[in-house]
């Protein structure tokens, strides 16, 4: 039978992702320098281990409720209560739905508002799942250039707004490049989306990895609390916005594929139906493990990671220009004209000095950047740098 006859549309539109062509690649080599990953290299807290493990005993391994265990939503409800000041009491209008990690909280939000011909606007450069929401919707991905300074501000989205757009998708701490929205960013984009009726998703999955310089908003309702600004932080914006957060990047637990998102009820219940018969549920031991992971103190890792964030500017900023990566754990250089070379053609020298690093053109319709992520040793981080830096020299 000639499978590939019969193949969807859908599944020919989407190429194998270009990180994965980097991991074969790297996985010719002895003992590769591989700054490609993005995931953290710190363990999970004992206490999550233990919660999940003790829930696995327990026999909690059954399925769950579509929406997730109740102690668990009820620890996120308190949680966004403290951080966004959000009312997620039963009849306030927004609720909160326990999903198969944020790609799975994406991709229901997109099964729930996307159709034919439908369009969503998403950064460019864009985490590797954005477009293909829209693939596998029948509905159109606009990308918003965020020029060099990767910021996708109200003024750059606007244009790009038509009579078809139902979504502006919004990552900040952002992937790949580390970008951190201001205050007055998420209130003027925030603002243009309740102008024109087009529901902004904030994608949060970095909110933990904020660092120093970025936390210097305060919002009402944080009781002078410094923290990563969000336009989930604004009056009203429960109603507004649909908020994508996890536990996988933050406590270490990216294989357990566990995350939540929280917005307007009308939303949530139709994401919550369409979990139902894909998902069904979260896993259910994992979400025991997670009501704990809520009281963890992370923030220690969040320090050493700001520290190598800092050691990556520094040594980047002798040879090329790069977004300010305020957050998350990568940063995006460009390669500079004059060496005459893509970000792919890069990434090839780079392999060659047995340094793994991911080209721009996995997260852009450019292909002038590469993304090197800094979720590893100092010891792997000084030895990859000291490469990239030499080609970036020529």
């Amino acid at each position: 039978m000639d499978i590939n006859r019969l193949l969807a549309d859908r599944a020919r539109a989407i190429d194998a992702s270009g990180i994965r062509r980097v991991f074969e690649l790297g996985s010719k080599l002895k003992n590769p320098c591989n700054l490609s990953i993005g995931q953290p290299d710190f363990p999970a807290p004992d206490a999550v281990k233990r919660a999940a493990i003790d829930a696995i005993a327990a026999d909690r391994n059954g399925y769950t409720l579509t929406q997730g265990v109740a102690e668990l939503r009820s620890r996120i409800e308190r949680a966004l209560g403290v951080d966004l000041g959000w009312d997620l009491a039963p009849g306030s209008g927004a609720s909160v739905l326990v999903t198969s990690g944020t790609s799975g909280a994406l991709l229901l939000a997109c099964f729930a508002l996307l159709g034919p011909g439908d369009e969503i606007v998403i950064p460019d450069p864009w985490f590797v799942l954005y477009p293909h929401l829209a693939t596998l919707c029948g509905a159109r991905a606009v990308p918003c250039a965020t020029g060099p300074d990767g910021r996708m501000t109200a003024q750059r989205v606007e244009p790009l707004l038509t009579g078809r757009t139902k979504i502006v998708l919004f990552n900040s701490p952002a992937n790949p490049t580390g970008v951190v929205a201001t205050r007055d960013e998420c209130a003027d984009l925030l603002d243009l989306c309740r102008r024109r009726g087009v529901l902004l998703i904030s994608d949060e999955i970095y909110d933990e990895f904020c660092y120093s310089e970025s936390r210097t908003d305060r919002f009402a309702g944080d009781a002078g609390r410094a923290c990563c600004p969000s336009p989930a932080r604004f009056e009203g914006a429960q109603e507004d916005v649909l908020v994508v957060r996890g536990f996988g990047k933050t406590y270490g637990v990216t294989g357990w594929r566990m995350g939540y998102a929280a917005g307007p009820t009308a939303l949530v219940e139709q994401m919550a139906k369409f979990q139902q018969y894909t998902f069904v549920c979260a896993p259910a031991p994992l979400q025991w493990g997670c009501a704990a992971a809520l009281d963890a103190d992370m923030s220690g890792h969040v320090s050493e990671y700001e520290s190598r964030r800092d050691l990556v500017v520094d040594r980047l900023r002798e040879v090329t220009d790069l977004p300010f990566p305020g957050g998350a754990f990568y940063a995006f250089p460009r390669v500079p004209a004059r060496l005459g070379l893509s970000g792919s053609r890069l990434v090839e020298r780079a392999v060659e000095r047995s340094v793994l690093v991911i080209p721009g053109a996995v997260f852009s319709s450019r292909d002038e950047h590469f993304r090197l992520g800094f979720a590893t040793s100092r010891e792997q981080l000084e030895r990859g740098l000291d490469e990239i830096v030499g080609l970036l020299r020529g």
